[in-house]
């Protein structure tokens, strides 16, 4: 049976200013924005070393775990110093809405995008 190997992308729409959106992005969280205005993360550039991998969930209808944001994604960013991160988006008064806190497999914090949306910043434990 064929089957899904990956993500190939994330594609979300703005509700707002697609532009200002993806400099945001840019600046607080490091996004190397291509000239299509998107931008491509290698996994090759990921100095971790547990082979890179991407964690797919379906959560349940009801799930608070995306709370505050009212969207029905989150999308999970690996960070590569996650001190660094907070210290950065601290400085740019962005708000962590909660973490860091560490489990088996590392690192995690979170925080909101302008248009509201959550995101989970995961630094990978080293294995």
């Amino acid at each position: 049976m064929a089957k899904v190997t990956g993500i190939g992308g994330v594609f979300f729409k703005s509700t707002k200013d697609n532009k200002a959106l993806a400099q945001w992005y840019k600046d607080h969280l490091g996004f190397d924005l291509a000239d299509f205005g998107g931008a491509i993360l290698n996994w090759q550039d990921d100095a971790r070393n547990d082979g890179g991998m991407t964690v797919w969930h379906v959560a349940e209808k009801d799930t608070q775990w995306f709370a505050p944001s009212t969207s029905n994604f989150m999308i999970n960013y690996r960070v590569d110093d996650m001190d660094g991160m907070i210290d950065q988006l601290t400085t740019a008064d962005i708000d962590i809405i909660s973490g860091p806190e560490t489990h088996e497999n590392g690192t995690f914090a979170w925080i909101m995008d302008p248009e509201g949306n959550k995101i989970e910043l995961w630094q990978p434990k080293a294995w």
